[in-house]
């Protein structure tokens, strides 16, 4: 069985170069295959290998202090999911090219954890008692394999097109507590920055993600499969790939 993992974490990385061949040295010695993002601000981890592999290598990271307290979160699948190993330097962990979304300039939005999430979307809004919005800051290829019931989505083929396609929605967003969420939560971090830069102090971000969410609760109130770049297509609730599951197809 092969163990999926997707981490992140903002922090200053004074020699994003150093950093990524180290990380790569360390991910082909484990066997590990995936993709690996490292930035200024940053790292963005997409690696899937055995089980020994998978944990000697975040063993080694979280020794590292600046990625101590960085969440993993972990799926598994029959087949390996990355053809290779590849390790990149980039402006960003994932792009935005916002100013006021950085999240090494400004304290991170406030987020709220699977839990309470659930509790709200069950009792129809938040402990204040205002309406619950979800929205997805994800691409609609992405969108159209499942989302949060009753999700706000908007017409995005890529990251950056979502300041535009959120600018018709944002009035009628005023009165309600807005959840952004995205597949792992580096999206929805960035946007949920920017929102409240931007003056919409109502925003929180969905912390993990829909994968940390189905981690942690499973999957009430969110309708189909969450989308991820990579040959297990789509995972359902219970993290299980949908190339894994005999008889189902994609939409």
């Amino acid at each position: 069985m092969i163990v999926n993992t997707a981490a992140y974490h903002f922090t200053p990385v004074a020699d994003p170069d150093a950093l990524c061949a180290t990380l790569l040295e360390r991910a082909g010695a484990a066997a590990l295959r995936g993709t690996i993002l490292v930035a200024a601000e940053g790292i963005n981890l997409f690696l899937a290998g055995g089980q020994a592999g998978i944990e000697g290598f975040y063993a080694a990271l979280h020794a590292d202090p600046r990625f101590a307290d960085m969440p993993v979160k972990t799926s598994h699948s029959r087949m390996q999911p990355f053809a290779r190993l590849k390790a990149k330097v980039k402006p960003e962990i994932i792009s935005f090219r916002i100013d006021d979304a950085q999240p090494l300039d400004h304290p991170r939005a406030p987020t709220v954890d699977p839990a309470t999430l659930q509790r709200w979307l069950r009792q129809g809004h938040d402990d204040a008692g205002k309406p619950v919005v979800m929205l997805d800051t994800r691409n609609t290829q992405e969108i159209d394999y499942g989302t949060f019931h009753n999700a706000l989505v908007l017409p995005i083929t890529k990251f950056t097109d979502l300041p535009q396609a959120l600018a018709p929605h944002r009035d009628a967003l005023r009165d309600s507590t807005v959840v952004s969420f995205c597949t792992g939560g580096i999206r929805c971090e960035k946007a949920a920055l920017w929102m409240r830069n931007d003056g919409m102090d109502n925003v929180l971000q969905l912390d993990g993600g829909i994968l940390g969410y189905f981690q942690a609760v499973g999957g009430e109130g969110y309708d189909g499969r969450c989308f991820v770049f990579d040959e297990r297509v789509a995972l359902d609730a219970a993290l299980r790939p949908l190339v894994d599951q005999p008889g189902t197809e994609a939409p």
